[in-house]
């Protein structure tokens, strides 16, 4: 037969698992999609989601023409790939101390939820491609309404936004809002519980952790080659055929480094290469900004990067997927210079729209009835914690283990950014 959890154990995994949920600060903001465990096994637990469609239009009363233009949807992969453990022993005598082992509960799940808030800070911190770069501390209004200017200029949708941000930058904005004049309910917040609120137009949240960026490797760095612009598909077809979905959140360029060595998580701008208002597709006149997603080939960063977004520049005979998703006025030209943003350590503070962030909750089945005792609970974003328990009749001992296990993607990199302060 199957072991089964005491009474008490059962309430103390309940009391613990409370405090699990409410320690969950950076995950809460992501969306939640849920995906069946039978379809998860099947397709080895990536789920291909849609991007955002953008419309085109077009002047003048005849569009006969135009009817034979085609929409294509982009999608990303979600794979569940993150998983933590807390496995621990409790000999015989140490579980006479009943309260022993709910503070080694306790424990576990402080710990799993801070695993779930570091990857999801991790997460947002690195894959964010809109960078406000600030030459000073944080103040308040004005930096934030920096991110607020960067997203209208994109065309992002102005609702539903928010900004985490590293506990000292978030402080430091909570300082300047408290050292006004204390005749109004938000500025006693910001000066009896560091409180700041809704910032032109962000929900901001305070992390206890936050991703460090460190200053960007390369020094002297140049676009090698000219025409390195990208078009957009939503399927290709490999050598035997088959058809597959693709992502277009990256591309690999081709770079010359005269000097330094280019590192993930560095952003940067190129010469020549504007933004453009995803909409209306009208050059901005501010530099469009990139994340280096992944360090192809070059040891260290000679040679090729990956980069996010891509550049679709839609500017030599383009198809409609590149006028529909077009983000920059041109490609680079051969030489262009790249200028870095991050040129100074410090904490990263992501910012993003809607359901940009998704975490997709996975789940452990373990049977019972192969000796473990199981309980498992969800939270109220869907991530399931699994606690399981098996005894051990040479030494008496106890093993205890307490997962989780999920998926995190950023499904539009476009639509996410990083506030950097300090930078010089």
């Amino acid at each position: 037969m199957a072991n089964s959890f005491a009474k008490e154990e059962i309430v103390a995994f309940d009391q613990v698992f409370e405090k699990f949920n409410d320690g969950l600060v950076v995950s809460k903001l992501f969306n939640t999609y849920n995906l069946d465990d039978v379809t998860a096994e099947r397709t080895g637990n990536t789920v291909w989601r849609p991007q955002p469609y953008i419309a085109q239009s077009f002047t003048g009363i005849d569009q006969s023409s135009n009817f034979a233009r085609n929409y294509t949807q982009l999608t990303v992969p979600t794979t569940i790939a993150y998983s933590h453990s807390v496995p621990l022993t409790l000999s015989a005598t140490e579980l006479r101390d009943q309260l022993q082992r709910q503070r080694l509960g306790d424990a576990a799940m402080q710990r799993l939820a801070s695993d779930i808030n570091v990857d999801c800070s991790n997460l947002a911190a690195l894959t964010g491609s809109v960078c406000v770069k600030r030459t000073t501390a944080a103040t308040g209004f004005d930096d934030v309404a920096q991110c607020d200017n960067a997203f209208n200029r994109l065309g992002i949708p102005m609702f539903d936004r928010k900004l985490v941000l590293s506990s000292p930058d978030y402080n430091s904005m909570a300082s300047n809002l408290a050292s006004r004049v204390l005749d109004n309910s938000k500025s006693l917040s910001a000066y009896e519980k560091a409180k700041v609120g809704p910032v032109a137009g962000f929900d901001t949240y305070k992390l206890d952790y936050a991703y460090r960026t460190t200053v960007a490797g390369g020094t002297t760095v140049t676009i090698n080659g000219a025409n390195q612009r990208y078009v957009p598909a939503a399927t290709t077809l490999d050598a035997n055929g088959g058809r597959h979905n693709v992502d277009n959140r990256y591309q690999t360029i081709t770079v010359a480094v005269t000097s330094g060595t280019i590192k993930v998580g560095d952003r940067f701008t190129i010469a020549g290469v504007n933004e453009v208002h995803h909409i209306t597709k009208l050059d901005t006149g501010n530099p469009k900004t990139f994340v280096v997603a992944a360090i192809v080939t070059g040891g260290g960063g000679s040679g090729t990067i990956q980069i996010s977004p891509p550049i679709i520049s839609a500017d030599s005979s383009p198809t409609d997927p590149e006028l529909q998703y077009k983000n920059c006025t041109a490609a680079p030209a051969n030489g262009a210079a790249i200028t870095w943003l991050n040129t100074a350590a410090a904490p990263v503070n992501p910012f993003w729209q809607g359901d940009a962030f998704e975490i997709v909750p996975g789940h452990y089945r373990p049977q019972e009835e192969a000796g473990l005792a199981i309980l498992s609970a969800t939270t109220d974003q869907g991530i399931s914690v699994t606690m399981a328990r098996q005894g051990a009749i040479g030494d008496l001992s106890t093993k205890y283990r307490w997962d989780v296990f999920y998926g995190l993607v950023n499904k539009q990199p476009e639509m996410t950014g990083a506030l950097l302060f300090n930078q010089v």
